[in-house]
């Protein structure tokens, strides 16, 4: 079966859940449109979105951890 004759991947907008079409003309993929896309960068900007994991390293302690490990201290 050639590529020309299989219907296109769909998807759910991962904003509203709107199914779209996977496809090289849509330029907002997987989003359905430059809004959804813009809201959930927005979500990614204000921390709504966030990736489980270890805290972010706090470097305002940074040359002391330095000094510390230049002087062979363990603490």
């Amino acid at each position: 079966m050639s590529q020309h004759n299989q219907r296109p991947l769909t998807v759910a907008c991962p904003q509203c859940r709107k199914k779209v079409a996977w496809s090289e003309s849509n330029p907002y993929r997987p989003f359905c449109s430059e809004r959804c896309k813009l809201i959930d960068l927005g979500a990614w900007a204000d921390e709504s979105h966030r990736i489980a994991g270890e805290p972010a390293l706090d470097e305002s302690n940074i040359d002391e951890w330095l000094a510390r490990a230049e002087r062979g201290d363990e603490r």
